[in-house]
């Protein structure tokens, strides 16, 4: 797995009125070594939030970031099973996703290899969070 991942924060605009017990942290841009024209993203992100929408779903908007790159993504805080939010992962090309229970934040693999690796309090992690 990327250590890049277990660098991550988290970035809000607004705080959410409530943060579901349990949630993961998925994005549609593109994957981790990757480069894709800023409209091919901003148009995958588009289908991901149609999709999550579909499913009557929570979300929040969060934007995952690198405190030592800089490389941000916006994403989405989602109100899903992270076995299903891997499948939905895949489907957008994501390499990884974040899931969060009780605070703890994890990291997961969307591929065969799945398997929840905790990085450490999920709050400790979040900017503008005010």
């Amino acid at each position: 797995m990327n250590p890049v991942y277990f660098e991550t924060r988290f970035r809000l605009d607004a705080r959410p009125p409530r943060w579901p017990d349990a949630f993961v942290i998925i994005t549609a841009y593109a994957t981790t070594g990757q480069s894709w024209a800023e409209h091919v993203n901003v148009a995958a992100d588009r289908r991901l939030a149609e999709q999550i929408d579909r499913w009557a779903c929570w979300r929040w908007r969060v934007t995952g970031y690198s405190p030592t790159t800089g490389h941000a993504e916006p994403g989405w805080a989602v109100a899903l099973a992270w076995e299903e939010a891997c499948d939905l992962g895949r489907a957008f090309h994501q390499d990884a996703i974040y899931a969060v229970e009780s605070d703890t934040l994890f990291v997961t693999c969307c591929d065969s290899g799945r398997r929840l690796i905790a990085v450490g309090p999920f709050r400790e992690r979040l900017d503008g969070d005010s």
